[in-house]
């Protein structure tokens, strides 16, 4: 069966909000199996068939959870090539973080990216949140 890990990162809880939505969108495809994570270490994302990844932006900064896991990961060797990646954060200012992850996992780990990522600035409101559950039921539904 297909997975999908949902890894993200929140200080405020802003971006677990959305991460707990991107799950939800994703459960609604039958076949795919569905891990949401707070931790992630390398061999969980040469695991996953896909990765969506949450992360907040903090002083125009992706967490430094987040950044370390993907530079562990790139120091591994773990092959994620080919493999689909997405991203979705909440910000207070400037946004930049989720456009970072998906720069490093098209360009370090030549991973395909599925659009653009799903931003919020700070709280989603419901709008958002359905962002995010569209956005993970169509990768789920193109794991199937």
């Amino acid at each position: 069966m297909p997975n999908l890990l949902i890894y993200y990162n929140t200080k405020t809880g802003n971006t677990e909000l959305m991460a707990k939505a991107v799950e939800e969108g994703a459960k609604k495809v039958q076949g795919v199996e569905v891990t949401l994570t707070f931790h992630a270490e390398p061999q969980d994302l040469q695991n996953a068939d896909t990765i969506i990844i949450g992360v907040p932006t903090y002083n125009h900064h992706m967490s430094l959870d987040i950044q370390n896991a993907l530079q562990k990961t790139a120091e591994s060797g773990i092959n994620l090539k080919d493999k689909v990646g997405a991203a979705f954060g909440s910000y207070g200012w400037s946004g930049e973080a989720p456009k970072q992850v998906l720069e490093i996992l098209k360009n370090k780990f030549q991973m395909k990216n599925l659009d653009t990522p799903v931003l919020s600035n700070y709280r989603p409101d419901e709008e958002t949140l359905d962002k995010c559950r569209e956005l993970s039921r169509k990768i789920a539904e193109e794991l199937t």
